[in-house]
């Protein structure tokens, strides 16, 4: 008997389906939060608490990744695109993943769920680049702590029409 006896019967789309339908799950809890602290107060205070639970939730999901894919304490940028593969959304968003010389790696978010459900609505993009920094930052920290990150650009700048934010991570030796 497996450790999840529920998904013995499950195909492996189904699994992954599944994934998809975990990962969905939590950005709709983390989307109401957020709402729900930006009603109760002001979404200068929503996007101050979200840095904070970022900034926390991070280098735990990281340490988990890196457990998981069995990576070793400072794995390098090779490291960090693998792990990078496996957060909870890059199951439902599309992103590119590159190595762009020996010591640098760039990630670019193609399509966003949250922004681009925000562009269906005909909402204004959300202003996430702060909590990115924070996020993006810890993330490749917790993987490797010689990866220093860098905000190439992601909304509040504008948004070029072909990708919602772009990251760049150099090992730094």
């Amino acid at each position: 008997m497996s450790k999840f006896p529920q998904t013995d019967m499950l195909e492996r789309e189904d699994l992954l389906e599944l994934l998809s339908c975990f990962a969905k799950r939590w950005l709709a809890h983390d989307g109401l939060w957020f709402q729900a602290v930006e009603r109760e107060f002001d979404i200068e205070k929503a996007m101050k608490l979200d840095a904070q639970a970022w900034g926390r939730f991070s280098p735990i999901e990281a340490k988990r990744i890196k457990k998981f894919l069995n990576l070793s304490e400072n794995s390098g940028l090779e490291g960090l695109a693998e792990a990078l593969k496996f957060r909870l959304y890059a199951f439902i968003n599309e992103q590119s993943i590159k190595r762009v010389s020996e010591n640098t790696l760039e990630l670019k978010m193609i399509n966003c769920r949250v922004q681009s459900a925000r562009q269906r609505k005909n909402m204004p993009l959300f202003p996430c680049k702060d909590v990115g920094i924070v996020e993006y930052t810890t993330f490749a920290e917790a993987i490797d702590s010689r990866i220093e990150t860098e905000c190439v650009r992601c909304v509040p700048d504008e948004y070029d029409g072909e990708k919602f934010c772009h990251w760049r991570f150099t090992l730094k030796e």
